[in-house]
């Protein structure tokens, strides 16, 4: 009797812990990368009707992002090297559904941060209440949601199977 393997094969305890480091490396570098954008907008655009301005936890909040992003992203960055280095030998652990849920379930995560964030630009819009700083980082969101969600998309469309 022959065994068949299902759909997407079978996922090694390796595949697994690859997969949602990956995800989870992909998710801190991008909240880090936000975190960044943000204090940015918040430096060079202060709020002028705040009373008192303090721009040191702006550059605390810069110090962890940029200390996150670079111990996070290289991370994320070497276990996506090892993965696509696994796909190039067996390109069916692409069809993994460790690796199918993931991606599905980021492009759900990215797809809802975006129409938050349209939402939150529309009701601002709405009340008149728009500034720079606020501009700023809806664009900053809708970016690094949209490169999240483009990439994927792409990644997909790339590697069409069954």
């Amino acid at each position: 009797m022959e065994k068949t393997q299902p759909v997407g094969g079978q996922a090694s305890p390796k595949d697994v812990f690859l997969h949602i480091l990956s995800i989870v490396t992909l998710y801190v570098s991008a909240g880090g990368f936000l975190a960044l954008l943000f204090q940015y907008v918040n430096v060079f655009f202060p709020d002028p009707l705040a009373f008192y301005y303090d721009a040191s936890s702006s550059y605390s909040t810069i110090r962890w992002a940029m200390a996150t992003l670079l111990v996070i992203f290289p991370v994320h960055i070497w276990v996506m090297w090892l993965l696509n280095k696994k796909y190039v030998f067996d390109p069916a652990k692409r069809n993994l559904r460790i690796r199918k849920w993931l991606i599905y379930f980021t492009l759900f995560v990215a797809g809802l941060v975006m129409m938050g964030d349209v939402v939150a630009l529309i009701y601002n819009l709405l009340s008149g209440d728009l500034t720079a700083r606020f501009i700023l980082k809806i664009l900053s969101v809708l970016f690094v949601s949209g490169s999240v969600f483009g990439y994927y998309i792409w990644d997909i469309k790339k590697h069409k199977t069954e």
